[in-house]
């Protein structure tokens, strides 16, 4: 990834091309709902924010809508999904270029939910992500199986129920990992265990990814070169190097 910025306050934005992954100094100025170490919140880019806030009181009358920034770290409206994370909204696709053949790039999105029904109803109704459904087509067949799978055609947002007793599953609330599309992920593995990350390989019944990985600080993130299901009938993929 490319650094693209800094705040007055230490906070470092990075970019692969696609995603703004900003990494904030923990501070207590910044008045976050959750104020834990690791991955906290999501943002989406969007055609119009007043549409989509219009979408969301539809969705959620009640719905909180706090402004933001609009600089390189925030976006420029928040909102929160049905269990309460907040959701950056951009109309200018947080202020990057976006290039999403580039390869590694981030291409998934991991969240546990306590009501996947509702995660899902949200992000169909509110944003227009579609439901996928041929990565877990064998998973679904399982008796009391309630994992959901959304894509916008770029990146893969999975929303595992958190009371999981899935192989590999973490019950972390929220954001759970996201996942970087890599040209070798064995190679990229070996690569980043050099650089202080650990990593393991993903139960052999996953067909997304192979590898998952723990940065410095222990925040999970997926390596694969199989790809992930964006759309319907559309994968993501590296050909390995």
């Amino acid at each position: 990834m490319e650094e693209v910025g800094r705040s007055a306050e230490g906070d470092v934005t990075l970019t692969d091309g696609g995603f703004n992954l900003t990494l904030f100094r923990a501070r207590p100025q910044l008045r976050e709902p959750s104020m834990e170490i690791g991955l906290h919140h999501l943002g989406i880019a969007v055609d119009n924010i007043d549409e989509t806030v219009a979408r969301y009181r539809k969705f959620n009358p009640r719905g909180v809508v706090i402004p933001e920034s609009g600089d390189l770290q925030h976006g420029e409206v928040r909102i929160h999904d049905p269990e309460s994370h907040p959701v950056s909204l951009s109309q200018k696709n947080f202020c990057l270029r976006e290039a999403p053949g580039r390869v590694p790039r981030v291409a998934h999105l991991a969240l546990n939910a306590l009501d996947t029904e509702l995660m899902l109803a949200f992000y169909r109704e509110v944003f227009g992500f579609r439901e996928l459904f041929e990565a877990h087509r064998e998973s679904m067949k399982r008796p009391g199986y309630r994992n959901k799978h959304v894509g916008d055609g770029f990146s893969n947002v999975a929303i595992q129920a958190f009371y999981n007793d899935e192989v590999g599953h973490e019950a972390r609330f929220g954001i759970a990992h996201f996942g970087i599309l890599v040209g070798d992920s064995k190679a990229k593995a070996d690569e980043v265990g050099r650089n202080g990350a650990s990593f393991k390989a993903r139960p052999a019944h996953r067909t997304q990814s192979e590898i998952r990985m723990r940065d410095p600080e222990g925040n999970g993130c997926d390596l694969s070169q199989r790809g992930w299901e964006v759309d319907t009938d559309k994968w993501v993929r590296a050909t390995a190097a």
